[in-house]
């Protein structure tokens, strides 16, 4: 039994030291050594709620990575201990997620999951622009991608420029090069050099003088035409600078308005592709609780919604939208600025989301848990109750010992008024008694000289 107890420690001691060999802690001397190595970096708070549930995800993604044999270190930073060091990193929250490669920094934005950080690194840590030799490689790339960059042709501009949009949007898709003769014989090219972009079954040739920028357009078309739309998608859609087209339905709702709605949408985002592909992105997103928390107001489902991410305006049709020609119209009424918009971000809508968040926290801690929303909320209350209670009763029986004082030295106001008036009236007595004795006064003296007047010869 004590050998099997030795085992157990020698085992957990092993494990112990592989977790460390694999997420290693990171200080100041990170500085100079990171240069040597690819380096993916969790910048972390020790007090963070996020950071303590990601901590179990990155050691998974180490070990992950290590067995995998990839040349990427695993790292791990306290963000409040090395201030200095996280600043020059742009580290503006918790956890922030970096990919470190050269001169490079590429953040991460994606989903905290083990597998959707280990897809970034793959990518982000190999090439940016991967060649694609022959037509073998070129079928299983694009199987194994809903969406595919590709520049065809030799050496030119187009390439050195696609080359420095790869270093730059890699973190959102995969970039490839290939020679023309590695293209499926159905493809064809109007010129060569293109960048070509492979997705929705069909292929779209970017054009200089009609697409603008390649940055702008890879940036554009990096997602499928349509797609299911969530919370994080949303975000990421919103970076492209377009209009976010959504069907509200319950994807567990089976009837016919829920399927016609969705097949609408996907019907508009093929069939009228070259009309609103610049402008729109079209999905479909299951349930109305994020909508609804975003608009700060209520979406029926089914129904059609149409968001501008980039300043927080919603526009909504004027009636059912039950055809190809109803949804065809409203969007166009909200591409020609006929359709009203509602919502945005000005000062009142922020101090409206202010109040919104603050009510949905409070029911959000109540439906949870009850018993700790009415400690969270009813103590605080409480006490600020039994203060005003305190602070109340103090003054009242403060005017009240007041009162009995000024009663019992007489000096209540109406017994002041009294005294006032009898000291009045005595003084007035007082004045007319001076009065009459001085009159009396002078009528003696008057008697006296006349009566001297009398006795002298």
């Amino acid at each position: 039994m004590a050998e099997v107890r030795v085992s157990l420690v020698y085992a957990v001691l092993f494990l112990s030291s592989l977790v460390v060999a694999i997420v290693e802690d990171l200080d100041d001397s990170f500085k100079q050594s990171r240069m040597e190595d690819v380096w993916l970096v969790d910048f972390y708070a020790p007090w963070c709620g996020y950071c303590k549930k990601l901590e179990p995800v990155w050691h998974d993604v180490g070990a992950e990575l290590k067995s995998s044999g990839s040349p990427v270190r695993v790292g791990k930073m306290d963000a409040t201990a090395y201030n200095g060091m996280a600043s020059e990193f742009g580290v503006r929250g918790y956890p922030t997620i970096k990919l470190l490669k050269g001169d490079l920094a590429y953040n991460y934005k994606g989903p905290r999951t083990k597998d959707d950080i280990i897809e970034f690194t793959n990518r982000v840590a190999g090439p940016a622009v991967r060649p694609l030799p022959s037509k073998q490689m070129f079928e299983h790339v694009m199987k194994r991608h809903n969406v595919l960059f590709v520049y065809i042709g030799g050496e030119s501009p187009l390439k050195e420029k696609y080359f420095e949009v790869a270093s730059e949007l890699i973190v959102y898709t995969y970039f490839f090069s290939a020679l023309e003769d590695v293209l499926p014989e159905a493809l064809t090219l109007p010129e060569l050099p293109s960048v070509v972009v492979f997705k929705d079954g069909s292929y779209f040739t970017y054009d200089q003088y009609e697409d603008g920028s390649l940055s702008t357009w890879v940036n554009r078309e990096r997602f499928q035409g349509y797609l299911p739309i969530d919370g994080f998608t949303l975000y990421e859609l919103g970076e492209t600078g377009k209009l976010v087209a959504i069907a509200v339905i319950d994807e567990k709702d089976h009837t016919e308005d829920n399927s016609r709605l969705k097949n609408l949408i996907q019907r508009v985002s093929t069939e009228y592709r070259d009309l609103f592909n610049r402008d729109f992105q079209f999905g479909h997103m299951d349930g109305n609780d994020y909508i609804n928390g975003l608009i700060m107001g209520e979406v029926t489902v089914p129904s059609v919604i149409i968001l501008n991410t980039s300043n927080e305006q919603y526009f909504l049709p004027s009636e059912p939208v039950d055809t190809m020609e109803k949804l065809v119209n409203f969007i166009n009424s909200v591409l020609d600025g006929t359709a009203p918009a509602y919502g945005g971000d000005g000062v009142l809508q922020r101090v409206r989301r202010v109040g919104y968040d603050a009510k949905s926290t409070v029911m959000s801690v109540f439906r949870s848990s009850p018993l700790l929303g009415c400690f969270l909320f009813g103590l605080p209350l409480g006490v600020i109750s039994l203060m005003c209670y305190g602070m109340c009763t103090a003054e009242s029986d403060d005017g009240a010992d007041d009162m009995e004082l000024m009663k019992r030295e007489g000096l209540t106001d109406e017994e002041d008024e009294e005294e006032a008036e009898e000291d009045e009236e005595r003084h007035r007595q007082s004045a007319k008694l001076e009065e009459y004795e001085e009159g009396e006064g002078g009528l003696r003296m008057k008697e006296s000289c006349n009566n001297r007047r009398r006795r002298r010869p």
